[in-house]
């Protein structure tokens, strides 16, 4: 008999999550994405405002891997933003949003916790 194991079931999830990011890739990449400009022949830059390098590269690319995170400010107050696989239904909320305090060693915490079993 076929059973299936968490492991199975977390492999061919990884699999899915790993072939959509690489197409999404591909087509930004090679063809058109509206956050991608280019200064000179060699550097190519990300205006995506959840880009953590602002550099366009597949690794730093908000829009081509489907878990990410990264902190950014709004009038004056740290966010940290996660997106996660399980959000991707939803692209109103794609992204969550967790206020973080204004001491940075509790900011550290909530950060290094919520992020702990995060991929890299």
């Amino acid at each position: 008999h076929n059973s299936f194991t968490l492991f199975d079931f977390v492999f061919v999830r990884l699999c899915i999550k790993m072939q959509n990011d690489d197409v999404i890739w591909q087509i930004i990449n090679h063809q058109f994405c509206s956050f991608k400009s280019k200064v000179a022949k060699e550097h190519t830059f990300c205006q995506n405002p959840y880009s953590v390098s602002g550099l366009c590269i597949r690794s730093a690319c908000p829009l081509a891997n489907s878990s990410y995170a990264t902190i950014r400010e709004e009038e004056g107050t740290c966010y940290l933003f996660i997106k996660t696989i399980e959000r991707a239904h939803s692209p109103k909320n794609l992204w969550e949003k967790i206020k973080l305090p204004s001491n940075y060693m509790k900011a550290l915490e909530i950060v290094s916790a919520r992020l702990e079993h995060f991929n890299e």
